[in-house]
């Protein structure tokens, strides 16, 4: 094996030397610490995708000292070899199900350990993955498996390879910016420029110039000519999100180039052939803003060539737990938090809140609740979702049943429907996970 794999290895000096032996020929790059207050310090400054316990039972403060490890190398995927009868007694049962990827008892077998941590870096390099910046080409960056979800992809494949106009519709924090950026990114025009506009926050007053440029002496201030925000697309997409607040002239000035894909830069009477794809998004209803005068009919029509809907989350409620957990890999990666994962009463409860903010909303207290949060496992308390009203306790029991299968789906699915390693990953073993996917009729490949 050519590439040499760090590992923390965490052992009293006189039951180390075969142990690093083996581990040396099998491409493990070992660094030992003497006991878990070493450890510690060394997860402090360096980092380690896998580290191995052997615990030395003669220290009672050692689980303390774990829980000061397992906050320090948060992103480190646990293995651990524990006395006979230690790892069925609390503190340590919890800790093993709560922090470890896999655990042994002596005397422990070499061959059946280290293929216990080839399995640990191989869901460590996933998570790597998981929260590298270049998302798989396959989702468009869009997290959940949920039939609307699907249903868009299905829409944006389609509809990204067209030059057409595309209206896309959504509420407020529901994603429309990535679903224009998938349209770029699956057009002829992906290796040229994206350049998303904010039409409400343009100045009223530079909206003309901002969207089409001026030449120098157009009025006051422009000493120098300057491209407008189509020009610096040009060849590329334009996203002109909320489109509803541009000025009735402006939209006349629009309408005119998708007809003529021509534009005129304030202070010219020079006309400039531009070739850029123009998106447009919207959380208002367009259609009730120009039955009220407030929106050109023809620039409706004209943009709605094309038009996707994204879908709010509360219509997806199915791609919570996976988003959740996704934002949490996001925000956890590279710093030292406490939280390890998700209680299932704040599963329950992201499950049945209302989201009016949609993925922002989620994003935004899922982040605050990881770099927050004191326990192992974030709580609905940690997400500020306690005080909502969660209805009827048929609905909350709902809820969890909801999110029990919904965690049971996605585990199945993350380690490729092997029912071993997705009880792990559930900190469950094996008879318990298949009593639970009996009880909501779940088969691995099913899932």
């Amino acid at each position: 094996m050519n590439e040499q794999r760090p590992i923390l290895v965490v052992a009293a000096e006189d039951c180390r030397a075969e142990l690093l032996e083996q581990l040396l020929a099998r491409g493990w790059l070992a660094t030992t610490a003497s006991n878990l207050a070493a450890a510690a310090a060394l997860l402090h400054s360096q980092r380690f995708p896998v580290a191995l316990l052997l615990l030395d039972s003669s220290h009672p403060d050692a689980a303390a000292q774990f829980q000061t490890c397992a906050a320090m190398g948060s992103q480190c995927e646990w293995v651990g070899v524990f006395p006979a009868g230690e790892c069925t007694r609390a503190p340590w049962r919890d800790l093993i199900l709560t922090y470890f990827f896999d655990h042994h008892t002596y005397p422990a077998d070499l061959t059946f350990l280290c293929q216990s941590l080839g399995h640990a870096w191989g869901r460590a390099s996933l998570r790597e993955g998981a929260t590298g910046d270049s998302a798989p080409g396959g989702d468009m960056g869009m997290v959940g498996e949920s039939p609307a979800l699907r249903r868009l992809r299905s829409e944006i494949r389609k509809a990204g390879p067209s030059d057409a106009p595309v209206l896309i519709a959504g509420e407020s924090g529901s994603g429309k910016e990535l679903v224009a950026r998938a349209l770029h990114l699956g057009s002829r025009r992906a290796k040229a420029p994206f350049v998303p506009v904010n039409c409400g926050a343009l100045p009223t007053t530079l909206i003309q110039s901002e969207l089409f440029g001026h030449e120098r002496g157009a009025f006051t201030g422009a000493s120098s000519a300057r491209r407008g925000l189509i020009e610096e697309a040009s060849g590329g997409t334009l996203l002109l999100d909320e489109i509803a607040e541009l000025p009735l002239e402006t939209q006349a000035t629009l309408l005119r180039f998708l007809q003529e894909r021509r534009i005129v830069r304030v202070g010219s009477t020079h006309e400039i052939q531009v070739d850029t794809r123009v998106i447009a998004a919207s959380h208002v209803d367009l259609e009730s803003a120009v039955a009220v005068g407030r929106f050109r009919a023809d620039l409706f029509f004209r943009l709605n060539v094309l038009h996707l809907r994204v879908p709010p989350l509360r219509e997806r409620r199915e791609d919570i737990p996976r988003l959740a957990r996704h934002v949490y890999a996001q925000t956890a990666a590279g710093q030292r938090v406490i939280a390890r994962g998700f209680h299932p009463d704040a599963i329950a409860a992201m499950m049945e809140w209302p989201w009016p903010g949609n993925v922002r909303e989620l994003c935004n207290r899922v982040q605050r609740a990881v770099v927050m949060a004191d326990r192992p496992l974030i709580s609905a308390d940690d997400l500020g979702l306690t005080t909502v009203q969660l209805g009827t306790a048929g609905d909350l029991e709902e809820a969890r049943v909801e999110a029990e299968k919904c965690a049971i789906r996605d585990s199945l699915a993350r380690e490729r429907h092997n029912v071993t390693l997705a009880a792990r990953d559930l900190g469950v073993s094996r008879m318990t996970l298949y009593r639970l996917m009996a009880k909501h009729s779940i088969t691995p490949h099913a899932a």
